[in-house]
């Protein structure tokens, strides 16, 4: 039987790197609509943007979807999640996937998955997901965050360093990759937001940190692969513009 869940796709128009990123074109289209394609091609009951922007709003409009003007003031897109989950009164026990605006080209199944794995696996706060790291320059590149977890699939710390480090100078075979798709419970997202940030957050610059730091628990499944590129620069932009055209 599917999973019940919703999507909700944060989306903020003045990236520091990439100001304007949910309306830059790939093959035509903005960068929003192809993260609403995406999960649209999910079994979620419902799909919605939030966003700090009108453009932004008027754009997903014109496609067919559904936007909720956010507070520009959130410093998450996580934050940007609870308001909207706390202005439409949701259900405490629903599964709500953070669907990552700039995530380009992530694969249904793995929404889906992460989704049943949440609902399964009743004893843990939020469920992600990570990719085994196949090469030293990803293991090194400190915007590539590492993940190591036990043998419960509990996560146990995330890093921009390279984690576990092997002394010997190798690539570790047990060196994971975190991909940046989350599925909370509702109830536990609004709690998540209310809580201050820790000393390791700050530090790392990974809000997922402070969910461990107060004691949450964190499911991790790993995926044989993942081709999705996450939009951040310049750089990435045309890689997801080139990986379009060589469909």
């Amino acid at each position: 039987m599917p999973t019940n869940f919703s999507i909700i796709i944060p989306a903020r128009y003045n990236s520091s790197r990439l100001p304007g990123k949910p309306l830059l074109l790939i093959k035509d289209k903005p960068l929003i609509q192809h993260i609403f394609e995406t999960a649209s091609s999910t079994q979620a009951e419902k799909i919605l943007i939030a966003t700090d922007n009108s453009e932004i709003i008027d754009t997903v409009t014109s496609f067919g979807g559904t936007a909720i003007l956010t507070s520009s003031e959130h410093q998450s897109g996580t934050d940007r999640i609870a308001e909207v989950v706390e202005k439409l009164n949701i259900n405490d026990e629903e599964i709500i996937i953070n669907l990552q605006g700039d995530e380009f080209d992530l694969p249904a199944q793995l929404i889906n998955k992460l989704a049943s794995n949440l609902s399964k696996n009743t004893n843990f706060d939020v469920a992600t997901l990570c990719v085994r790291i196949q090469s030293m320059n990803e293991y090194t590149n400190p915007n590539v965050v590492k993940v190591i977890f036990d043998a419960k699939n509990s996560a146990i710390y995330f890093s921009r360093s390279p984690i576990p480090s092997d002394r010997s100078g190798k690539l570790p075979e047990e060196a994971y990759k975190h991909i940046g798709l989350y599925a909370y419970r509702a109830g536990y997202l609004k709690k998540f937001t209310q809580l201050k940030k820790c000393k390791l957050e700050k530090v790392e610059q990974l809000e997922q940190l402070r969910i461990l730091y107060n004691g949450g628990k964190i499911h991790l499944d790993v995926v044989a692969n993942n081709k999705a590129i996450g939009i951040d620069t310049s750089e990435d932009l045309n890689a997801a513009r080139l990986q379009v055209k060589n469909k």
